[in-house]
């Protein structure tokens, strides 16, 4: 068994110093948090409220008419526990007009829909309080690809983004995250019934194994396998790491020129401050 356990108290400093830090140093004092009710946004939320104070982070919850209520009660929790400024903005009458448009949409689809909705009116409430989008998505999420481009992948800086899944567990606890929210099965709650490990078919506490082998120890597929971890699952899940690259990156620009912006024009966000 791999030990993944992580020194919380220094985690929480640097995370909570780099949202200060991101924040500040383009001119913004601000944080805005779309609050899911589940574990990565309610940690996401309670890193910037310490960096930040309650005052200056504004939750908000974004429910569908198909959303479970559990996610809105869970929300409301950490709403209350964090005493931060919030808003709830139904997503249903964005969506619905361009889901109806086709009865044969699939699931995913639906998904993709819904989340891109949310991200616009996480900019808009960015724009109204003057804040940045603190993003929610976790290291084992990002390295599958397990979530939506320019949806729930987009923010303007991500605290968690180097934290497995199971570390973000770890992180919760310590921040006083409420344990029905920790322990709850993850799911983006995109439909009834859904959760995270279903749709990838293994558990976060498997993968997590295998995805820190792979990537913080630079394991070769065979050595993962002599390892003890089922070649099949090795296999699937570099597949799925390979074939989602792509949400990992800016867009690539073709090369016409001497300076091309992503290869030869290359400056730190802050170059010019």
């Amino acid at each position: 068994m791999i030990d993944l356990t992580i020194n919380t108290d220094l985690a929480r400093t640097i995370l909570t110093g780099f949202i200060r830090s991101e924040i500040t140093r383009v001119g913004f004092d601000h944080a805005v948090v779309g609050l899911s009710g589940g574990i990565d946004s309610a940690l996401s939320l309670a890193l910037a409220v310490e960096a930040l104070g309650a005052e200056n982070v504004l939750a908000v919850r974004m429910p569908y008419k198909s959303s479970s209520p559990d996610s809105l009660e869970h929300a409301a929790l950490l709403i209350e526990q964090f005493e931060v400024q919030s808003e709830t903005i139904e997503i249903t009458g964005m969506v619905d007009p361009l889901i109806e448009r086709d009865p044969q949409i699939s699931k995913v689809r639906k998904g993709n829909i819904m989340a891109r909705a949310r991200m616009i009116v996480l900019y808009d409430q960015s724009e109204v309080f003057k804040g940045l989008v603190v993003g929610t998505s976790n290291k084992t999420e990002i390295l599958l690809g397990y979530s939506t481009q320019w949806g729930d992948a987009a923010s303007a800086l991500n605290p968690i983004g180097d934290l497995y899944k199971t570390q973000v567990r770890q992180l919760s606890r310590a921040m006083s995250i409420p344990d029905v929210i920790i322990d709850k099965a993850p799911s983006a709650d995109l439909w009834a019934g859904q959760t995270d490990e279903n749709e990838l078919g293994f558990s976060y506490e498997e993968v997590d194994q295998l995805l820190y082998l792979l990537i913080d120890q630079r394991y070769l597929p065979e050595h993962c396998v002599e390892a003890g971890f089922d070649k099949a699952f090795v296999e699937k899940v570099i597949a799925r790491m390979r074939r989602n690259q792509f949400k990992r990156m800016q867009p690539p620009i073709a090369k016409v020129s001497n300076r091309t912006i992503g290869y030869d024009f290359l400056y730190l966000r802050d170059w010019g401050t």
